[in-house]
């Protein structure tokens, strides 16, 4: 007798790639699947990187760019997007090319602009592309602060950037607050021309790398289980910050979040 098929959602990442781990496709990848959904990816960048900072970025050809989107939407049903580190205007273009074609797809877009470290990852011809063709088809856009800041430049404090933000179309507007001084870290998110929630943590002892990825991935992976978007939102901080608290230094820099924190080990009887 056949039994009805209980396939996980699937999740595509647009993002770059990070030799540590700790970011970028490999965040994404271990995010989607510790979540229950299938992780496929579009490697939009090459890097050379470490736990303590970045060396280089080089942009993925845009024709591949393509060819591996469509080789992946036109043959497995996918039911979120997550889109990272988008290295050149043309990548920028050819994600946007390929987001036309699935419209009912939610989109959620961290704006990678600068690394972990500070290194700025995207001029201002990136910026202003992602801003007019990528916002606008964002389900939930992942700003940090610093980022908020660098696209809404004309804004006064971090309620006018999200609201600038907003006014780009994208639907709804998370801005983390890691970055930011302080004992507690702060998020924000807003939609409908108002903010509409604040959740707070503790500030955590060390520095962490892949943070903002993993809380992205995470929300699209739970958007492609069905999650309304708040409620993507909010269970993604959770695991985010629990992947946080688990997290580990693995190299000479940065913690690394541990995102499988729930899977036993064979330290643990």
């Amino acid at each position: 007798m056949n039994r009805p098929s209980t396939n996980p959602p699937v999740v595509l990442s647009f993002a770059g790639h990070d030799p540590t781990g700790g970011g970028g496709v490999q965040a994404d990848i271990e995010t989607i699947v510790s979540l229950g959904c299938c992780a496929s990816s579009v490697i939009t960048a090459l890097t050379v990187q470490d736990t303590a900072g970045l060396q280089l970025v080089h942009p993925v050809d845009s024709t591949l760019i393509m060819q591996q989107a469509r080789a992946v939407l036109e043959d497995m049903p996918v039911s979120a997007v997550k889109i990272g580190l988008v290295a050149s205007t043309a990548v920028v273009e050819t994600v946007h090319s390929v987001l036309m074609d699935y419209p009912r797809i939610p989109v959620v877009l961290d704006p990678v602009l600068m690394s972990t470290g500070e290194a700025m990852l995207a001029d201002k011809g990136i910026v202003d592309a992602m801003r007019t063709l990528l916002f606008p088809q964002a389900t939930v856009l992942t700003p940090s602060t610093a980022e908020a800041r660098r696209l809404a430049p004309e804004a006064d404090s971090v309620d006018a950037c999200a609201m600038a933000l907003l006014e780009c179309e994208a639907d709804l507007v998370l801005v983390t607050g890691g970055q930011e001084p302080g004992p507690e870290v702060i998020n924000r998110l807003y939609g409908n021309h108002r903010r509409l929630d604040r959740y707070t943590r503790p500030r955590l002892d060390h520095e962490f790398h892949g943070a903002k990825c993993t809380l992205s991935a995470a929300i699209a992976a739970l958007l492609a289980q069905g999650n309304e978007p708040r409620s993507a939102i909010h269970q993604a901080q959770e695991f985010t910050w629990s992947s946080l608290q688990h997290g580990r230094r693995l190299g000479m820099g940065q913690h690394l979040p541990n995102r499988l924190f729930w899977a036993p080990t064979s330290n643990e009887s």
